[in-house]
């Protein structure tokens, strides 16, 4: 039996969410339809964009979930990637900073949704 964890992440507009975390994330969706596409991340994990749940999502509205890049690089990758995702105009709601697990920073998508980066534990 195959298992795979699938983290979703509701958005407005599934399409321009993949365009948004294909770029971030360097890959191409592995199944879309036009509310709900998913990119494979690896053995067993996969991130899922389902618009179409909620109407209109907002920004404004707290998120207590964050979806988590887990890097196995340590704070110079770290960085590179904040810096990266910093000239691409991506939200950033908190910088790099030691957390207790490790350097750290916070981002969010159009949609609000919080992507945190993190070292792998």
């Amino acid at each position: 039996m195959t298992r795979s964890v699938v983290s979703i992440v509701y958005v407005n507009d599934a399409p321009a969410a993949a365009r948004f975390y294909g770029d971030l994330l360097g890959m191409s969706p592995s199944f879309e339809t036009s509310g709900y596409i998913t990119f494979d991340l690896g053995p067993g994990a996969d991130l899922g964009l389902w618009s179409g749940q909620f109407e209109d999502l907002s920004p404004d509205v707290p998120r207590t979930s964050e979806v988590c890049l887990a890097i196995d690089g340590g704070p110079d990758e770290l960085n590179a990637i904040f810096e990266q995702w910093n000239s691409k105009a991506v939200t950033i709601l908190r910088e790099p900073h030691d957390a207790g697990f490790g350097l750290t920073f916070l981002a969010a998508d159009p949609d609000g949704n919080r992507i945190r980066v993190a070292p792998r534990g």
